[in-house]
């Protein structure tokens, strides 16, 4: 299996951890506010107190932070060493030194490794799994840590037919040839946000087309996510639902979308 580094290198992977490793310095109190929030309404609780939370896919850190924040005991990983550096930054800042908050390189596509961890009672992945380069494997894994009775949080692409091959061959051709970088980034921003950019400029508001996620992310570093985040892989909501009926699940909360987006599932293994 190629390392994080080669597969750099050979052009197969965008520099997620890169492009979080930026997105720290606008991180603030209103950014970590909404995204407890957001685990709260998802996972349909007042917090996270006395209970183990497994981020798979940690990026900037900022979901395991919420989740240390909303009272959980957690363990983040993640492929991309830079964005194991940006979850130790976020620890380091908030959290020093804290025991009930473990943080190290590790794969989704590893099921041995997974297993190792112990089970969890939420298992966290928003937005990452299809990243992986074999995303039904990496969904079949992230199951493997959740306990009976324990919820499986996940976030994925939705599946848009040609729409979706097409942003698939511009994620490619980003990580694989640098100078089309900027021209990509340029045209992609154009084409997102250009429409609404104009309405609101003539409203004399032209950064409200830039509000921030509900998430507590930015608008501008998804956007670079977006257009770079290679591997790429998608899936309809219904396949989701039928892939872990199968797999002993129940869905327990649904938040579709009709765009480029993803579409939430909160399930619960059958225990």
């Amino acid at each position: 299996m190629a390392t994080h580094a080669v597969e750099i290198a050979q052009g197969e992977r965008f520099q997620f951890g890169e492009n979080w490793r930026r997105f720290l310095a606008n991180l603030d109190d209103t950014r970590i506010a909404a995204a407890e929030q957001s685990l709260r309404g998802m996972l349909e609780v007042p917090d996270l107190q006395g209970c183990t939370f497994l981020d798979i896919g940690s990026g900037s850190g900022l979901f395991s932070l919420a989740a240390r924040r909303l009272g959980a005991r957690v363990h983040s990983l993640d492929y991309d060493p830079q964005s194991v550096a940006c979850t130790r930054e976020l620890r380091r800042r908030y959290f020093p030194d804290d025991p009930d908050w473990r943080i190290e390189e590790g794969s989704a596509l590893d099921p041995a490794y997974l297993a190792s961890l112990g089970k969890f009672d939420v298992v966290y992945s928003w937005g990452v799994l299809h990243h992986t380069g074999a995303m039904w494997r990496a969904l079949e894994n992230a199951a493997i840590p959740v306990r009976d009775g324990g919820l499986l949080f996940i976030a994925l692409y939705n599946d848009q037919g040609g729409i979706s091959r097409r942003w698939a061959s511009i994620k490619k051709a980003y990580v694989r040839h640098r100078l089309l970088r900027g021209p990509l980034v340029a045209w992609s921003f154009a084409y997102l946000f250009g429409g609404s950019f104009l309405k609101n400029l003539l409203l004399g508001r032209p950064m409200k087309a830039f509000k921030s996620p509900n998430r507590g992310m930015s608008v501008w570093h998804d956007m670079i996510d977006w257009v770079g985040g290679y591997p790429f892989e998608v899936a309809g909501a219904g396949e989701i639902f039928e892939f872990f009926k199968r797999h002993g699940f129940s869905l327990t909360r649904l938040v579709t979308t009709h765009s480029l987006g993803c579409n939430e599932f909160v399930f619960r293994r059958i225990g």
